[in-house]
């Protein structure tokens, strides 16, 4: 059984991991680490990815990746770059219900839901937060 030294929680860019001070404080081989990790999320190319690393003794680690976070699918979705800062008042942008659908149905893994539905009402809780209206939706 090997001992752990540390777990951390990061976000990368998909296939865009560099040896940095976030990784240096993992105390891990960081070019192995980059290199599985940048295989591992070539697919997903242009989104960020949130990776909890699980680093042991020995140096060796275990990572395992999450899905995007919602505030930057969403982000995406609207074609926004940046949330409103008073989201009561200014709306950022707007989504269609089918896109929020969408997204929670790539984010159900990771989100403490039963059903698609519920999963619906969490993105529309974040994208509220965000200003971020959508369309078709109570």
């Amino acid at each position: 059984m090997k001992r752990v030294a540390k777990v951390c929680k990061l976000q990368f860019q998909a296939g865009g991991a560099r040896p940095g001070p976030a990784l240096a404080s993992a105390g891990i081989n960081m070019p192995q680490f980059c290199q599985a990790f940048n295989d591992a999320t070539k697919d997903r190319q242009g989104d960020l990815v949130p990776v909890i690393i699980t680093a042991y003794e020995d140096k060796s680690f275990d990572f395992v990746l999450k899905t995007t976070p919602a505030s930057h699918m969403l982000k995406k979705a609207a074609g926004i770059s940046k949330a409103s800062g008073t989201p009561k008042t200014v709306k950022a942008g707007k989504i269609t219900v089918d896109q929020l659908r969408e997204i929670a149905e790539y984010k159900m893994p990771d989100l403490n839901a039963n059903d698609v539905e519920a999963a619906m009402r969490i993105v529309a809780g974040t994208a509220r937060n965000m200003g971020i209206m959508i369309e078709g939706w109570e």
